[in-house]
């Protein structure tokens, strides 16, 4: 009896690997523990909402039974849009909390300070909430990956309105002094061509400064007739302002981050509605404040998410919330596709395999699609106009690559 005994345990501990389930730290058979910061408070706390409304349709598939029968803990910290701050929150998630992986780290100066620390610990650094085209490097950053698209398209895509509606243009640009501005100015220059030198005066800012004020004076001074506001939303808001103050009425191009129709209507209080009329960005999602799609399945998918989850005091309209979703969404579909047993590995494989031609919060015919030489899942967009309170798009889809 003794040597059976001795027997079974043998055998128990030769159990083959195979009938072992390893995972990476972060996951086990109930859960998924993801990592997220995000800039609750500070100049980008507008950004804030995003992260409350990922919790929200995180909540939402836990409800519905998770993923692979995981539910998902998502642990997000407030970073105030401060690069340190985001280095030492980082840290914390990855090296107390065991995060299996960083999703939606907000902001280009935040996530740059992040990247070579993600990537020499093999951690995702997953969809990360910029468009600077230096998330798409695999070769260099191979766990890193964007999502929105890319800044110098967007420039590009700006450049290229300009030649055809007002090809004399003298152009004046309000840009944030780091990867994130300076992306989207490269963009202008290189849609621009030739005609760069129809730039005429450039300001930059940086992203702990109180105001742009004079920026916007010296920018006025160059006698400038379009503007293009390349700033989050509280310099985009100064930069409507301190215009209407300074009596200067430029065409306007505000960049897609700093466009939200909750931004705007803020910047028309802050100047003038014939101020902000006419404001020209891009968009790729469903805007909710938007009435043409009230009865639209994926706002109303939106709508009642919202009404069952949303934190106290957010604002149902504000269009990234939607943004916050539709992230989410392309996240839970890399989950889906990584399989029963989660690891870093499998889950960055999944996410570099993807094409979703069924996201309910964005554009008809925007497609996510990514391939491991290409990690920015989202190269499409539309023009869009501010008018009489809300945006108006127009045109058809550019392929922002």
């Amino acid at each position: 009896m003794k040597a059976l005994i001795v027997g079974l345990i043998a055998a128990a501990l030769a159990l083959p690997a195979a009938a072992q389930k390893k995972y990476d730290a972060g996951a086990t058979d109930k859960e998924i523990k993801i990592g997220n910061t995000n800039p609750y408070s500070g100049p980008a706390s507008a950004y804030g909402t995003i992260g409350k409304s990922i919790a929200a349709y995180f909540k939402m598939v836990n409800d519905q039974g998770g993923i692979n029968g995981r539910k998902i803990n998502f642990v997000s910290y407030d970073d105030g849009y401060s690069p340190p701050r985001t280095v030492e929150m980082a840290r914390k998630l990855v090296e107390q909390d065991q995060v299996l992986l960083l999703f939606q780290t907000l902001g280009t100066p935040s996530n740059t300070a992040i990247q070579k620390y993600m990537n020499m610990q093999k951690v995702p650094q997953l969809h990360v909430a910029t468009g600077a085209t230096k998330w798409n490097d695999p070769k260099n950053f191979k766990w890193t990956m964007g999502w929105q698209p890319n800044y110098q398209t967007e420039g590009r895509i700006y450049a290229k309105h300009i030649l055809a509606t007002k090809p004399d243009a003298k152009i004046a640009v309000l840009y944030q002094n780091d990867d994130y501005g300076n992306d989207l100015l490269a963009g202008l220059k290189h849609g621009l061509g030739k005609r760069a030198k129809q730039i005429v005066s450039k300001q930059s800012y940086n992203a702990d400064d109180p105001e742009v004020r004079s920026q916007i004076a010296r920018l006025k001074s160059s006698k400038a007739n379009t503007l293009m506001i390349f700033a989050t939303p509280q310099f985009a808001i100064q930069a409507y302002r301190f215009a209407y103050q300074l009596g200067w009425k430029p065409k306007v191009y505000v960049n897609v981050v700093a466009s939200a129709s909750n931004v705007m209507n803020l910047a028309v209080l802050a100047s003038s509605k014939k101020e902000v009329e006419g404001s020209i960005s891009i968009v790729f999602l469903k805007d909710p404040s938007d009435p043409r799609w009230a009865k639209d399945p994926g706002i109303k998918l939106y709508r009642a998410i919202m009404k069952r989850y949303k934190d106290k005091g957010t604002n149902v309209n504000d269009v990234y919330n939607v943004y916050g979703m539709s992230v989410a969404h392309t996240f839970v579909q890399a989950l889906k596709k990584a399989g029963k047993s989660p690891t870093r590995a499998s889950i960055m494989n999944a996410a570099t395999h993807l094409t979703i031609k069924n996201d309910p919060f964005l554009l008809p015919g925007v497609v996510v699609r990514t391939t491991p030489n290409d990690h920015f899942p989202l190269d499409q967009a539309r023009l869009e106009r501010w008018h009489n309170g809300h945006w108006a798009s127009f045109g058809g889809l550019f392929r922002v690559r």
